[in-house]
C-alpha cells in the first residue's frame, strides 16, 4: 500500500484552513493543522523526518519560523499563502531557480529558494502547488546561500548533508507513491567530511556520536524510532562520505564510554559484547544505501 504525504500547516484563518482540509481529505495525504506556532514548532520537532510538505500562511509572527526552522537544520519542501500587500510577489509555475546566489545579494525568498509563494485566493489549487513545491525542492541544490530571514547570514555547510538526506527520504517516497523516480543519491563533494573545515567536521562527528549514541541505547528496547534514527545516521554518513574506520572509531569510543560507567558501578562488561550487532546492523545499512546509488544498468 502506498504512504500518503504528511503535510504540515499553521493556518490560523479558519476560512482557509478549512479549503485547504477539503482539499487535502483523501487517502493520498495526511494533514495535520496548526493554529499557532507554538503548537507547529512542537510538532514539527518531534515529526521533522516523517514531514512531506510545509503549507504555510505568511504573517508577522510567523516570520521568525522561517530562521527557527535553518538554526534546527529543518528545510522541507513548502508552499506559503501571501497576503496581497505583501512585498515578497508570488512564485510562477515555471521560475528558474538559479543557483548559487551572490553572498552580496539578499534573499527574495522567505524560507528557501524553493518555496511556493501564492495568493489567498488561489486556496483551492493547493494540490497543485504542493506538488510543484516539492518538485522544485527534489531540484534545489544545497549549495545556494540559505539566509536567516533577519540576519541575512549563510548558514554552515554542515545544513548540507542533512538537506540532501530529507530530499533522498522524499524521492523515495515519491518513488513509492507516485513513481517518481525522484533525484538518485548524488553527493556533492564539496560537502565531504575530508573537505570540511576542522569546525565544521568536529559539529558533523558530534552530531554522528549523539545520534549513534541513541541509537545503542534503543538497540535492544521498544524502541519506535529505533529504525528513523539509524536512518538519519547513515543518511548523515553517505552524503558526508565518511570513513566506515570513522563509524567504527565512534563505536569503540562509546563503548569504552560505557565500560568505565558500567565499572563504576560494580557491573559486568559482558553485556557490551551485544552491541557489536548494532555496529553491523549500522554498516549493513549503510553499505545498502551505497549499493543503491549505483545506478542499475537497464
Amino acid at each position: 500500500m502506498s504512504s500518503p504525504l504528511a503535510i504540515c500547516a499553521f493556518l490560523p484563518s479558519s476560512s482557509l484552513s478549512q479549503v485547504v482540509q477539503s482539499r487535502l481529505s483523501s487517502d493520498s495525504h495526511t494533514l495535520s493543522i496548526h493554529p499557532t506556532q507554538e503548537a507547529l514548532r512542537d510538532f514539527i520537532l518531534l515529526e521533522k523526518q516523517q514531514i512531506d510538505c510545509l503549507v504555510l500562511e505568511d504573517r508577522l509572527e510567523i516570520r521568525s519560523l522561517y530562521g527557527w526552522l535553518y538554526e534546527h537544520a529543518i528545510v522541507l519542501p513548502c508552499v506559503i499563502f501571501i497576503p496581497k500587500n505583501s512585498t515578497k510577489q508570488e512564485s510562477h509555475p515555471n521560475e528558474t531557480i538559479d543557483f548559487p546566489f551572490s553572498l552580496t545579494s539578499l534573499p527574495t525568498y522567505l524560507y528557501h529558494a524553493a518555496e511556493i509563494r501564492i495568493s489567498l485566493d488561489k486556496d483551492e489549487q493547493i494540490l497543485h502547488y504542493i506538488d510543484q513545491a516539492i518538485g522544485q525542492f527534489l531540484k534545489l541544490s544545497p549549495i545556494y546561500q540559505a539566509s536567516d530571514l533577519n540576519s541575512h547570514e549563510p548558514t554552515t555547510n554542515t545544513t548540507a548533508p542533512i538537506f540532501l538526506s530529507t530530499q533522498h527520504r522524499l524521492a523515495e517516497k515519491l518513488k513509492e507513491r507516485l513513481g517518481y523516480l525522484g533525484v538518485y543519491y548524488k553527493r556533492d563533494s564539496r560537502y565531504f567530511f575530508r573537505h570540511l573545515s576542522p569546525q565544521e567536521k568536529q559539529e558533523l562527528l558530534e552530531k554522528l556520536r549523539f545520534t549513534y549514541r541513541e541509537i545503542i541505547l534503543g538497540y535492544f528496547s521498544q524502541d519506535d524510532q529505533l529504525n528513523q534514527k539509524i536512518d538519519e545516521f547513515v543518511n548523515l554518513a553517505f552524503f558526508s562520505d565518511i570513513p566506515v574506520t570513522q563509524i567504527v572509531e565512534i563505536h569503540m569510543d562509546l563503548m569504552d564510554e560505557f565500560s568505565k560507567q558500567l565499572k563504576l558501578e560494580g557491573r559486568s562488561e559482558d553485556i557490551l559484547l551485544d552491541y557489536r550487532l548494532t555496529l553491523i546492523d549500522t554498516i549493513a545499512h549503510l553499505c545498502e544505501m551505497y549499493r543503491r546509488s549505483i545506478p542499475r544498468e537497464s
